[in-house]
């Protein structure tokens, strides 16, 4: 939370369960409330954790749902269901796929890129490069739990290089930073 507060891009990057995305969407929910951004933009790949859910109906909101429902999940915990929905409505929540942010500059916003390690360097160095004034981005995602084909995700490299930049917060967690079940660390450790 302190390196959010005080970075305009902070990488969370370790196992999961260790509250990186409900800590992104909390310093995002507190942003927008403080009124330090006039919204928030969320982002995460579409990609299929090794199964195929086949065409999906609706608008880009509706196609994107089941990617987002985590981010969903954290912002209900934080806001309510009502209050989401609303804030969807009138554009202060936005859904970004990772596959439309090209182009863009992202003023006055807190952006989380959730899920990261399902994004190859090219789409997370695009991503990174949306950041603009008076903006927070988090990055956040587990290296060790890719979709992509071996070598393909960029977040590990992404994180090492930019780790030594001066305003960017790499911080890194581990098992012991686990804060679901008790088995859920025991579980990494075994798989």
């Amino acid at each position: 939370m302190d390196a959010m507060a005080s970075h305009a891009l902070t990488f969370a990057v370790g196992p999961a369960g260790t509250g990186k995305t409900y800590l992104a969407i909390a310093a995002a929910v507190r942003a927008l409330e403080t009124g330090s951004v006039e919204r928030i933009v969320l982002s995460r790949p579409a990609m299929e954790a090794g199964e195929s859910i086949g065409y999906l109906p609706g608008d880009m909101a509706e196609k994107m749902a089941p990617y987002l429902r985590p981010l969903y999940d954290s912002l209900g915990d934080r806001m309510g269901a009502r209050r989401v929905r609303q804030a969807m409505e009138d554009g202060t929540i936005e859904i970004a796929p990772v596959g439309f942010m090209r182009g863009r500059t992202l003023n006055n916003a807190f952006v989380v890129i959730d899920e990261a390690q399902n994004c190859t360097y090219a789409q997370l160095r695009m991503l990174l490069s949306r950041l603009g004034w008076s903006s927070t981005m988090v990055v956040t995602g587990d290296p060790e739990q890719s979709d992509l084909l071996d070598g393909m995700s960029g977040l590990a490299e992404a994180a090492h290089r930019l780790e030594a930049v001066e305003g960017i917060a790499v911080i890194r967690l581990g098992r012991a930073d686990i804060v679901r079940h008790p088995l859920v660390a025991k579980i990494l450790a075994a798989l």
